[in-house]
């Protein structure tokens, strides 16, 4: 005779995932803490020297060097021209 075969108990999923999310929850919040305790990051416009970055007017200088990160290229008179008249709509005329 075929016996059925036994299925896992359902009694353990329940306190097994509640354990997990609780855990998943507890790393999550470290994690939070921690990050939320180094130093505040300035958005990819801005050096670290540029602005506060809680100030309002998040503004920074033109060229190269007032940036985060380094420039892939050299900047020529076009890219400096064109980062000058930002926010402007009209591009430089080159």
């Amino acid at each position: 005779m075929l016996r059925r075969p036994q299925s896992f108990p359902l009694k353990y999923v329940l306190p097994a995932l509640a354990t997990g999310l609780a855990a998943g929850a507890g790393i999550f919040a470290f994690w939070r803490r921690r990050r939320d305790d180094e130093a505040p990051q300035h958005a990819a416009a801005f050096s670290a020297d540029e602005t506060d970055p809680e100030n309002f007017a998040q503004t920074r200088s033109a060229g190269p060097a007032a940036m985060r990160d380094p420039a892939r290229r050299r900047w020529d008179e076009v890219d400096q021209a064109s980062d000058e008249s930002f926010p402007a709509s009209d591009p430089p005329a080159y």
